[in-house]
């Protein structure tokens, strides 16, 4: 297939998780065959901050704006079999109505933030996507499954949701055992609503453990958090060091953001890139994880500082390390790129063998969608 995807970001991970995922996911179709050409606008705090200025697969456009897409860009996506608009690009409403109205083969929406759309357009925000273009989109690929998948068709109006988690690339996410540098780390941009769980679950645990070695490594902290002196804070960590800051934790905490907490079914790119280090991880709790690991036996799930310090304090080591190579294994047999590049193609050919204007298809679960 010839597909053209309109990206948040693919050259630049500063402050995103986007561009991991989509750097997976590319090299896995590039490598299936397809042609890919991945648009992405140049925005100047990228620009400060590219990882990979030039993905060594498919091809990478940057765009000025909206004049500039549509000039140089309109062929392309006129020709495409499959163009896929993502979630925060920027004037996602004016790209995706260009691309609907453009756009001759299927349209998709990528929604890396589920919750978070559906919260905001709740609220009446509409800067990346609009109420009216979720039925416009012949297939709506949604960060999260469960119920979720139904409210974007009955209430939303989309022809077809369907689950689309994130993955991880495990040529660059794999376990190499270093000695351990720290207790429990965490990776994530700062987030108000997720700051609670960050200062419930390490915060007050590393006060509490003045001996234990803490970690967190993300941009747009504010000044005034009060670290510990046993935290060290990374303002940012590029891809490159991502292997290395995970298998120098004995322990790695994920936080997940209030709307994902509440929708459920929502797991984080850093779940998978952790599991894939071999990693074992604690987590905060919500419906559906699950689905993903499984509770006691490939993650730990925790309300309270106590439980954490439980944890730290007495853990087995043995146990520790069982539960990170179930949990590794777990997530190489169903969410790598290769997985969802499967996935994606399983998803065109429904469309292709039953038309893209036909109406909803019958549901398939995220198992069912990966079968050959």
């Amino acid at each position: 297939m010839k597909i053209v995807i309109l990206g948040l970001s693919i050259t630049s991970s500063w402050g995103n998780g986007h561009a991991t995922t989509y750097r997976g996911l590319v090299r896995e179709l590039v490598a299936r065959g397809h042609e890919i050409l991945f648009l992405e606008r140049d925005q100047p705090w990228y620009a400060q901050n590219r990882d990979l200025a030039h993905p060594p697969y498919g091809r990478t456009e940057l765009y000025q704006g909206l004049d500039d897409l549509h000039q140089r860009f309109e062929a392309p996506v006129q020709g495409a079999d499959l163009v896929i608009v993502g979630s925060f690009v920027p004037e996602g409403v004016a790209v995706g109505d260009w691309a609907q109205r453009t756009a001759h083969g299927i349209t998709a929406f990528y929604d890396i933030d589920t919750p978070v759309t559906l919260a905001r357009l709740g609220r009446g925000e509409h800067d990346y996507l609009a109420p009216r273009q979720i039925a416009g989109y012949d297939l709506y690929l949604s960060f999260t499954g469960g119920p979720t998948l139904q409210r974007l068709e009955r209430e939303w109006g989309s022809p077809r949701a369907r689950v689309f988690y994130c993955s991880v690339d495990p040529t660059l996410y794999l376990h190499e055992p270093q000695p351990a540098s720290w207790d429990l780390g965490y990776m994530g941009t700062y987030s108000p609503d997720r700051q609670p769980g960050l200062d419930r679950l390490l915060l007050q645990p590393a006060r509490e453990l003045p001996t234990g070695r803490f970690v967190v490594a993300g941009p747009q902290y504010p000044a005034e958090i009060g670290w510990p002196a046993n935290v060290q804070w990374q303002p940012h960590l590029p891809p490159s060091e991502h292997r290395a800051f995970y298998n120098r934790q004995r322990w790695t905490l994920n936080i997940t953001r209030a709307d994902m907490i509440e929708a459920g079914w929502s797991p984080s790119v850093r779940l998978f890139e952790a599991a894939a280090c071999g990693t074992p991880i604690v987590s905060d709790r919500w419906r559906g994880i699950e689905d993903v690991l499984v509770p006691g036996r490939e993650i730990v799930l925790a309300d309270s500082s106590a439980e954490v310090l439980a944890l730290l304090r007495e853990g087995g080591e043995d146990e520790r390390l069982r539960m990170a190579e179930r949990a590794r294994q777990r997530i190489l047999s169903a969410h790598t790129a290769a997985h969802r590049a499967e996935q994606l193609e399983a998803y065109a050919l429904e469309l292709g063998a039953a038309g893209a204007a036909r109406g909803p298809l019958p549901h398939t679960t995220p198992a069912e969608a990966l079968q050959p």
